[in-house]
């Protein structure tokens, strides 16, 4: 009764919508699906046909034309597999040193410090992430440069401009992404599991392969996500530490800058998209993005 008498206080919109719970989920949905379709959805629709567009040779600007050119330009040309190829490695290198490089630091903040020392390590590690991009990236390359830094501790064996201060600096980078959903694996794997496999005998590294890396599998599968898809994107990085070093996202900036050809630059761009499709799929059929 007083149930009734609740429901014949609202107001006529208040009572459609109370006996209607999919339309206010619906409602509720509608914006940011919206936008999703129009922002995220459509740019990629709109960048897949200008992949087929071509570039008046005389006046420069774009031609709404369908042609293969550029699709077949992408697939055939030496130029781009080699840097298809480099940036691949480069991705899934970066993606590699982050995780062996999270996995104790990650264990260490869940299982062995105390929450003190663990509020620290959190703060350290997020505390990046507010810095700017461009400020982290300027100061590797001062590291890196000759006579820097490292080249003095070192004596003379810094790596300096190239591949290698490529993928330290993107493997700095992006480590956090890595370290923090670790840490969240790690903090949900019980500690009586660890004990137990100790108790029965098993050597650490047993245990590490055995117990703890089948539970947080999930969660390194999800830090690798962030760690190749934005290495496979990053640009800025490569142009500022990479000296002579060209990787996809470098190209397509520079047929968009450089060269004014949106087309080609949007063929290019298939190559990540692809690339992090295929990754994804590959996550998906270990089983790990299930347990997320």
């Amino acid at each position: 009764m007083a149930a009734d008498q609740g429901v014949g206080q609202r107001g006529p919109v208040s009572a459609f919508f109370a006996t209607r719970p999919r339309t206010r989920l619906g409602l509720l949905l509608a914006p940011p699906l919206l936008w999703l379709v129009v922002a995220y959805l459509g740019s990629i629709v709109v960048l897949l046909i200008t992949a087929f567009w071509s570039v008046d040779g005389f006046t420069g600007a774009v031609v709404p034309s369908f042609q293969l050119g550029n699709i077949v330009a992408v697939a055939t040309d030496p130029l781009y597999r080699e840097v298809t190829l480099r940036t691949i490695l480069v991705a899934l290198g970066v993606t590699v040193i982050d995780a062996v490089v999270a996995f104790p630091m990650a264990f260490y903040m869940a299982k062995i410090a105390s929450p003190r020392t663990r509020a620290l390590f959190l703060v350290a590690v997020t505390t990046p992430l507010w810095a700017s991009y461009l400020v982290k990236a300027y100061a590797w390359r001062v590291l890196l440069e000759p006579n820097g830094p490292i080249d003095i501790v070192t004596g003379g064996h810094s790596p300096g401009y190239g591949l290698p201060a490529t993928v330290i600096t993107l493997a700095y980078l992006w480590l956090p992404y890595m370290i923090i959903p670790l840490f969240a694996g790690f903090d949900r794997v019980p500690t009586s599991l660890v004990e137990a496999s100790a108790d029965l005998g098993a050597s650490t590294g047993r245990t590490v392969r055995s117990v703890i890396l089948p539970l947080v599998f999930p969660a390194i599968a999800a830090g690798s996500i962030f760690t190749f898809s934005l290495s496979l994107g990053d640009y800025i990085a490569v142009t500022i530490v990479g000296g002579k070093t060209q990787l996809l996202a470098n190209l397509i900036y520079g047929q968009l800058v450089t060269a004014n050809n949106q087309p080609l630059a949007a063929a290019l761009s298939i190559v990540p998209l692809i690339a992090i499709i295929l990754y994804l799929i590959a996550m998906r059929r270990t089983g790990a993005l299930d347990n997320i």
